[in-house]
């Protein structure tokens, strides 16, 4: 069949480009992704596109011009049948699961009883014995086909229309082929038939694009948990004062949600009234409870504990914190590394070459006088056994359970060719600010003031804003302080808080005396006494350790910050690592490049805008969850919570990751050398072939899932 031209879309002067979203259930393995991605990209108007395999989707740049219909006509011209998609949160892929399943199921049922019905052939039935027990086999056998194998000649007959080819037409066609001999052979009265063969090849066929399937689904299944963490929707307040609920698709920025205890937040926003402690270990990893109040910014999905709140809307839907979080997580194992695209391109060879061996041994047969008969067995036991469904799951079967191993410790991964990146770096380079550090001002030696005087500070320091009050007030809270009595408090703006405590008046704020420029401190005041207050910006509490683990992975370390270095000595010291200070962005990316040039693979961790550069620069590059946008966007990992620890256990998830890829080439390369020669030779039946190939897939598919425990 020739093939056809993809339809041919006039296009005038460019247009603004847009991005569309279509359903693909039809895909399943690494040829689908390359065959639609590069027949996608030569279409007029179409910019680039996408296949997300896990969510069974394609997103699509392409004109604003361009209409639904030309696109689906691309992209049925390429073989595969698709559906426009409105929600991004869809999962197309439910429907697909569960038709396997059933699939799945059915011929279990059957294999199981064909192969008691095929005891009774191989224990020595002849006769009319035999013959009924292969009528039996063929009751059950031919719509067991018929249901079953549907997953397969749907797709081998969409890539056939189209004059194309894919792993599915060789697999159809030595189903169809076995099951066709079996038939003839059963009507005949022939000595064998072959049914338990094509039902065993449908059963562990599918029962690998199941496995498949969940482990893709894990993926799936971290994504619609996470946006479960948001509300439906949210009672909202108008401006005639009363209050109505709206689906959380309709919220829009300005929007004022009223939160009461109990609830979750449907969107992001900033709270104008209320206090109360939020639950956000969804987004942080920490258990603790983060006091807000007015001013503070909120995020959707989290938990309102304890009163109720009044929260402005600044985004919602697609554009909140922990959408964009979604969409981190789903691109998780879709990368397109240097291993995918080695299995994509033995894919692409592998229907032509496997038809080409299959009639080659036909016709060798043929020509050594074993007869038609013998040589189509052959033939179809070369078609069975040399399917490269093990190949098209080496990469990314390795890559989805990394990933989501890893999403389970706090870290997400942007796509898996990172993974691949980052099991090859031999230097990391840390930015301190925000990264190395907390980023936060954390009060020192609070345990030299008496508890009376505790309480007084947290007292003023519950009604400021101010970074530094806010920092004494969390510290505070955690150490279990209790605010005092304080009244009449109150904010002067520029120099602090005051207040009465019985007879003495206290204030917090602006020292009175000159301190060091660089120096964070506020002061406290009680009548007479003065308390300099001073602030650092503590390490992360594994910072030390992490450090010292990647050196012992023989990947030496270096700090790379903005800051003095005179401020840098003590971090420098306690970390046992080289820091190099006064850098600006520019600078950071010279010193990236200067590493890179003298041989060195790079990891950059940074959080700042400044460190965007840097990150876009290195070899590969990881963020925390508390990074600029503008760092989460270059970085190709993203990091939650407090701990640097995410950082040394990435690179290790890593390199067992590349260790498992290259097992499963092995394994999947190992089997057909060893499978098609017995196969040509004529040793293996189409039951053998059948086993033998699934198996295969399941082994690759069994080494991948040992990943599950890699991010420890």
């Amino acid at each position: 069949m020739a093939t056809q031209p993809l339809p041919s879309i006039d296009m005038e002067e460019p247009q603004a480009v847009t991005t569309s979203l279509f359903a693909l259930p039809g895909i399943h393995c690494a040829g689908c992704i390359g065959k639609i991605e590069n027949g996608l990209s030569h279409v007029p108007g179409i910019v680039a596109a996408r296949v997300n395999l896990s969510a069974k989707r394609v997103s699509i740049q392409h004109d604003a011009m361009m209409a639904p219909p030309d696109i689906r006509s691309a992209i049925s011209t390429l073989g595969f049948e698709s559906e426009p998609l409105a929600d991004p949160g869809i999962d197309v892929a439910a429907a697909e699961n569960r038709a396997l399943l059933r699939a799945l199921a059915v011929a279990g049922f059957a294999a199981m009883n064909i192969m008691l019905l095929s005891v009774s052939i191989w224990s020595g039935a002849e006769g009319g014995t035999r013959q009924m027990f292969h009528w039996l086999s063929a009751l059950i056998a031919l719509p067991t086909v018929a249901y079953a194998g549907q997953p397969f000649f749907r797709s081998a007959w969409a890539a056939l229309r189209q004059g194309r080819t894919n792993m599915d037409v060789p697999i159809s066609i030595g189903v169809a082929l076995t099951t066709g001999m079996s038939l003839y052979e059963t009507i005949t009265g022939g000595h064998h038939a072959w049914f338990d063969g094509a039902v065993m090849l449908l059963f562990f066929l599918l029962a690998g694009r199941v496995l498949d399937s969940m482990m893709r689904g894990r993926a799936r299944a971290g994504v619609a948990a996470l946006l479960k963490q948001t509300a439906p929707g949210a009672m909202i307040l108008d401006k005639a004062g009363h209050s109505h609920w709206v689906a959380a698709a309709q919220l829009q920025p300005g929007m004022e949600m009223l939160v009461a205890a109990g609830e979750r937040l449907a969107a992001d926003g900033r709270v104008v009234a209320g206090e109360s402690g939020l639950d956000i270990a969804f987004l942080t990893g920490e258990s603790a409870p983060v006091r807000v109040r007015a001013g503070d910014m909120v995020q959707a999905g989290a938990l309102n504990i304890d009163g109720p709140v009044h929260v402005v809307v600044t985004a919602a839907g697609a554009d909140t914190v922990i959408a964009d979080i979604a969409r981190l997580m789903e691109q998780a194992g879709q990368g397109r590394s240097r291993y995918v695209q080695l299995a994509d391109r033995a894919a692409r060879l592998y229907a032509p070459c496997v038809h080409l061996l299959a009639a080659l041994s036909f016709a060798g047969w043929m020509i050594a006088g074993a007869g038609v008969h013998q040589a189509l067995l052959i033939a179809v036991a070369v078609l069975l056994i040399t399917c490269p469904c093990a190949l098209g799951l080496a990469v990314p079967a390795a890559q989805i359970v990394a990933c989501g191993a890893l999403m389970k410790r706090g870290v997400l991964v942007k796509d898996g060719s990172a993974l691949e990146r980052l099991a090859q770096v031999d230097e990391a380079v840390f930015d301190k600010t925000g990264t190395l550090t907390l980023g936060r001002p954390v009060p020192r030696d609070l345990d030299a003031l008496s508890s009376e005087d505790r309480a007084i500070i947290l007292a003023l320091a519950r009604g400021s804003r101010h970074p530094l009050s806010v920092a004494l007030r969390t510290a505070l809270e955690m150490q279990g302080v209790s605010a005092a009595m304080v009244e009449d408090v109150r904010e002067v703006a520029g120099e602090g808080m005051s207040g009465r405590f019985g007879a003495e008046v206290v204030t917090l704020g602006r020292p009175s005396s000159l301190i060091s420029l660089f120096d964070l401190a506020t002061e406290y005041r009680r009548g007479d006494q003065s308390i300099l207050l001073r602030f650092a910006d503590a390490l992360r509490p594994d910072a030390v350790d992490t450090l010292a683990t990647l050196r012992n992975m023989e990947i030496t370390t270096l700090i790379a910050s903005g800051d003095r270095p005179e401020a840098l000595a003590d971090i420098a010291r306690l970390t046992g690592t080289t820091a190099i200070g006064h850098l600006r962005p520019a600078d950071k990316l010279a010193l990236i490049e200067r590493l890179k040039s003298s041989g060195h693979r790079i990891v950059m961790v940074g959080d700042g805008l400044n460190d965007g550069p840097a990150l876009a620069a290195g070899h590969a590059s990881m963020a925390p969850a508390s990074a600029s946008d503008a760092s989460q966007l270059a970085a190709d990992a993203v990091f939650l919570g407090d701990r640097l620890a995410p950082v040394a256990m990435t690179v290790r998830a890593a390199r067992r990751t590349v260790a498992v890829v290259k097992q499963n080439f092995a394994l999947a390369i190992g089997y057909n050398v060893l499978a098609v020669p017995l196969a040509i030779a004529g040793h293996v039946t189409p039951l053998v072939a059948a086993v033998a190939m699934s198996t295969s897939s399941l082994i690759v598919i069994a080494n991948a899932l040992r990943l599950k425990g890699a991010a420890k």
